[in-house]
């Protein structure tokens, strides 16, 4: 059986991971954090000291997915999405919140000054947003509010009701 593949993408803290583990609980879906494989695998390429933070190796992270994506069923989480191949993805969900709730999201998480100011900047100017409509084609981009517990429900009920539609449709 077929099953899709599925990018959450959004700014650091709009709940891609709280979203994601509860998505593949309940559809049996893979779900993969890109930042977790990148730490067990090492796949870095260096570290940015202004915003004390590993550097991804996105080719390697690439290749390290490649054939999971190809058997479909995939979720994956990141907060970057225009260097994965267009053809993995059957929809890109990106979460946005509200920059009060994010902001102190972050700061929980310690992100201060430069780090902190950049993320906060990233949501309001939608910046993942035009980077997954400039990468994938538009039909498959979809914006989901990511604001509270009630919020999350709603995105999971949604997401739930397209994948089974979507398998019935491809399979």
């Amino acid at each position: 059986m077929r099953r899709p593949n599925i990018l959450l993408t959004g700014t650091p803290g709009v709940g891609k991971t709280t979203l994601g583990k509860e998505l593949a609980a309940k559809t049996n879906l893979v779900y993969v954090n890109v930042g977790d494989l990148a730490k067990e695998g090492q796949l870095y390429e260096g570290y940015d000291e202004e915003y004390e933070c590993p550097v991804l190796d996105e080719d390697r992270v690439i290749d390290e997915l490649e054939d999971k994506m190809i058997d479909g069923g995939v979720i994956v989480d990141y907060h970057s999405c225009d260097f994965f191949p267009e053809r993995w993805f059957n929809i890109v969900f990106v979460l946005r919140t509200e920059n009060s709730f994010l902001y102190d999201r972050l700061e929980s998480r310690g992100y201060r000054g430069k780090k902190l100011q950049d993320n906060i900047q990233c949501e309001i100017f939608q910046t993942i947003y035009e980077e997954a409509m400039s990468s994938y084609k538009e039909e498959i981009v979809h914006q989901l509010p990511s604001n509270s517990p009630e919020d999350m429900e709603r995105n999971l009920d949604q997401i739930i009701q397209w994948i089974e539609q979507w398998i019935k449709d491809n399979n």
